[in-house]
């Protein structure tokens, strides 16, 4: 197996994110990069598997339109061809394993769901510890990349192991606060705007008017993860700069009538005003 220089350091960088993992989520996010990089892809989506609602939760995604995101939950799932059937096998399949190109070309699937974000050639890992998903990865290419081919899909079974171990140590809080508990922003955050942890985070800290050193030094977190969760946060919520990212968020909290801080990230008002000014 011949790795490219970027192929590798992109191995190296996941693995030794696999390694430092705290959050489950945290790391479907920051794995992104890396898998893009060592597989030589365009897009990503991650979800978790909740066999108790029969639902895929918790996505994270780049490069992939939140419309898009939606429009799979709320429709495209129904007719999906690919995702259960590549569930069920458990390893790493390429697509084109399930259905050939030319037939899923002539799906609705493909032409209204999968060309909206020029999406082509798919690979699909669905990370199993014993009979529980843990999650999973979903990794596209433009046509014009081509194929993955059999070096690619051992790069995914090598790797797969060691993602699985991490998912499985670090777990899911699957259970939802009670009906009369105050609802916090990050929770709000998540579900609505389909963010991360981490990027229902910083996307509030910015909506408090933090810089990005402050958010830096608030959340623990370097000054590039603070960007790329950043980044991430104005791209699922179609956001083109902090001020508009502001008012998302605000819409987001006004829309569930809930405004209330979530105690990890709470700001006195005087604190709070003075990063405004």
């Amino acid at each position: 197996m011949h790795l490219s220089t970027t192929q590798t350091k992109a191995l190296t960088d996941l693995m030794k994110l696999v390694a430092d993992a705290t959050d489950g989520d945290e790391l479907r996010n920051r794995m992104a990069l890396p898998l893009l990089n060592l597989l030589r892809a365009d897009t990503y989506v991650s979800m978790v598997w909740n066999g108790g609602r029969q639902r895929f939760e918790r996505v994270t995604a780049v490069n992939m339109s939140e419309e898009n995101l939606r429009s799979w939950d709320s429709y495209f799932r129904f007719v999906d061809p690919l995702t259960f059937p590549m569930m069920r096998l458990r390893k790493p399949t390429v697509a084109t394993q399930v259905m050939s190109q030319s037939e899923l070309s002539r799906t609705e699937f493909f032409n209204d769901f999968l060309q909206r974000d020029r999406m082509y050639w798919g690979v699909n890992v669905y990370f199993y510890e014993r009979e529980q998903c843990v999650g999973d990865v979903r990794i596209w290419r433009n046509r014009e990349r081509g194929n993955f081919d059999a070096s690619e899909i051992d790069i995914m079974k090598m790797v797969e192991p060691a993602i699985t171990a991490a998912l499985a140590r670090l777990g899911w809080r699957e259970t939802a606060p009670a009906h009369d508990e105050c609802e916090c922003v990050e929770e709000i955050l998540q579900r609505e705007g389909r963010l991360s942890k981490r990027e229902a985070q910083v996307a509030w800290l910015v909506s408090c008017g933090c810089p990005d050193k402050e958010i830096q030094s608030r959340l623990g977190l370097e000054y590039p993860t603070v960007r790329f969760h950043l980044g991430n946060a104005f791209k699922k919520l179609r956001a083109t700069n902090r001020a508009t990212l502001v008012g998302r968020v605000r819409l987001l909290l006004a829309h569930r009538g809930r405004e209330a801080l979530p105690s990890s990230l709470a700001l006195g008002e005087g604190q709070a005003a003075s990063l405004r000014h």
